[in-house]
């Protein structure tokens, strides 16, 4: 690991940045430093401008993932190097904004009930039961259910901040015999390939989708 890398790391931890953006920036700053084979304190301003460039001509990034990778160099620049300013004019598609719309109940059990696999019927389950973003939904520890007082708790979910949610007395047997079946021991949806990891992202939002277009339903939602 690089000086560079370790200080990065430091400066995150220190600021109580969630894993995840943790991840995500050091696999911006990677990228920008493999796209010009140098060190990213070597690189100058005109040179990030036009990586932008590239981002978004080349590789044909969206929006947001332009905003992923702007706000991870601003972080490298202005809070590790400590430059004085960070003045990139980036320009990059700008996002579409849609209000994505609910699925009713009975859509819902539909998709539950096209879902042919038992774990992934289950973390779908968990997930509208709770109303879990994906990284909160395959990040969930057996320790963090509570059967006795009925709660979930979610650490680290969105804005990096911990919570609890209710877990119904249905939810909570249909937990109780999946456990009874599977008897996951530290992630309540281990990774099969490494039952020391947890389910990817990739894995769950591929379940869903397969689930849902079993169901013919068209509703333009977004992943669990």
């Amino acid at each position: 690991m690089t000086p560079l890398r370790q200080q990065m790391i430091d400066a995150m931890q220190q600021r109580g940045l969630s894993i995840r953006t943790h991840e995500t920036y050091l696999a911006a700053v990677s990228n920008l430093a493999k796209y010009y084979h140098i060190s990213p304190d070597e690189i100058q301003l005109d040179q990030i401008q036009e990586y932008f460039v590239y981002l978004v001509k080349e590789r044909g990034l969206s929006g947001a993932s332009c905003r992923l990778y702007l706000n991870a160099l601003r972080f490298l620049y202005l809070q590790v190097l400590e430059w004085d300013h960070f003045d990139v004019p980036v320009h990059y598609p700008k996002k579409v904004q849609k209000i994505p719309e609910l699925l009713t109940r009975r859509e819902v059990k539909q998709i539950l009930d096209a879902c042919g696999n038992d774990k992934h019927r289950m973390m779908l389950t968990i997930c509208y039961g709770c109303g879990l973003r994906v990284s909160e939904l395959v990040a969930i520890r057996i320790r963090h259910i509570d059967g006795e007082r009925h709660l979930l708790r979610v650490e680290q979910g969105k804005g990096a901040k911990d919570r609890t949610v209710i877990l119904s007395l249905t939810l909570l047997d249909h937990l109780r015999h999946y456990w009874l079946k599977y008897r996951p021991n530290l992630w309540l949806f281990p990774n099969a390939g490494t039952p020391g990891k947890h389910l990817t992202h990739a894995t769950a939002q591929k379940a869903f989708k397969k689930a849902k277009n079993k169901t013919g339903i068209e509703k333009s939602r977004r992943n669990p």
